[in-house]
């Protein structure tokens, strides 16, 4: 007789490899559902920055803000170029995020892992994470994503709505 039928709740062999092979399985998003954490670096006075730490947050990230008045040191120590600068910079799981860049292009960033630097949103775009302006319309925005291999586009949008 099979040991799990006459002891229900015992863990037998075949079924210690079955869960084995399940867990393996699991689509490897599943295991990053835990909150990122993202540290953010900001000037004290900035209310958009606030604003994208509050984005951040609703969409799940676990954030840490450390204030600072030198950001053009924190954005040299990370490697941000200067014509990508904006106004705030944070780091995540590696990568540099810098600017209004969206939540979803962050996640999907931390779930592709390319080969790169990070993520940047030059200037602040109306209507992206922490811009959002009441009577402006949304502008067309790129997040771009540079490193030493250079830049590509990786993400469009519209606000805080992903476009083609």
């Amino acid at each position: 007789m099979d040991e799990s039928v006459k002891y229900p709740g015992r863990l037998t062999r075949r079924s210690a490899f079955g869960l084995v092979a399940a867990l393996l399985a699991l689509p490897r998003h599943v295991a990053a559902a835990e909150p990122s954490e993202i540290l953010v670096h900001k000037d004290p006075n900035c209310s958009c920055c606030t604003g994208w730490v509050r984005h951040l947050q609703s969409a799940g990230f676990a954030v840490t803000v450390r204030e600072s008045t030198v950001l053009h040191l924190v954005r040299r120590r990370l490697g941000v170029p200067d014509d990508l600068a904006a106004c705030h910079t944070a780091e995540a799981s590696g990568y540099v995020l810098e600017g209004h860049v969206p939540a979803v292009a962050v996640r999907r960033l931390l779930e592709t892992r390319p080969e790169a630097i990070g993520l940047a949103v030059p200037g602040m775009p109306v209507g992206s994470p922490g811009m959002e302006r009441e009577r402006a319309p949304a502008e067309r925005y790129e997040v771009v994503l540079f490193g030493a291999k250079g830049r590509q586009t990786f993400m469009r949008f519209v606000g805080g709505e992903a476009v083609g």
